[in-house]
């Protein structure tokens, strides 16, 4: 049986990368559907979240997406100066420095997000980048976090047993009497 939270096997049996791809409603989303409609042939690991905005995606939503599986992330927004909502481009630009600085620190390479600005008209523009998305994801190997936490947990459970078979190596918690404010 296999894990939900992996990615999928290719055809040949491969690994294939799982791309989750947020777009924008009113200029990303309308280019990837002109992609299709267009015929334009692009890599099919990309699932997408259609929002009203780029600035609505919570960062919260990009970790969750992470921990669920995603080997990348695309988000896609409005040109600079062409928001529907006048800023929340930006504001997703201000959330994408703030994500990447986090995830590297968190050991993920900075390469499993991306931002893009995609207008309406450009359908080829969405082709081209969830191709290179795919292949630079390729290129990385699966992120795997679901299977990382499993064995995080693990090391846990044995460092829990392990502390609880000999004596701890530090003092009890319990307050010393000379550590008492006097109340008087």
């Amino acid at each position: 049986m296999t894990d939900p939270t992996s990615s999928p096997p290719s055809a040949d049996g491969s690994w294939t990368p799982r791309i989750i791809a947020f777009f924008c409603n009113w200029c990303t989303y309308t280019a990837a559907d002109l992609a299709g409609v267009s015929r334009m042939k692009y890599a099919a690991n990309t699932r997408t979240i259609r929002l009203m905005c780029s600035g609505r995606i919570d960062p919260q939503f990009i970790l969750e997406a992470f921990a669920k599986g995603a080997d990348g992330i695309l988000v896609g927004g409005c040109h600079p100066n062409d928001c529907h909502y006048a800023e929340g481009n930006y504001k997703m630009l201000r959330r994408f420095r703030l994500l990447r600085r986090m995830l590297k620190d968190m050991g993920i390479a900075e390469d499993r997000l991306r931002l893009e600005w995609i207008s309406a008209a450009e359908g080829e523009k969405v082709r081209s980048v969830i191709n290179d998305m795919v292949q630079k994801i390729t290129a990385l190997g699966p992120l795997g976090l679901p299977q990382k936490y499993e064995a995080w947990d693990r090391e846990v459970t044995r460092l829990e047993l392990a502390a609880q078979q000999s004596q701890p190596p530090f003092p009890s918690a319990q307050p010393s009497p000379t550590s008492e404010v006097a109340h008087g």
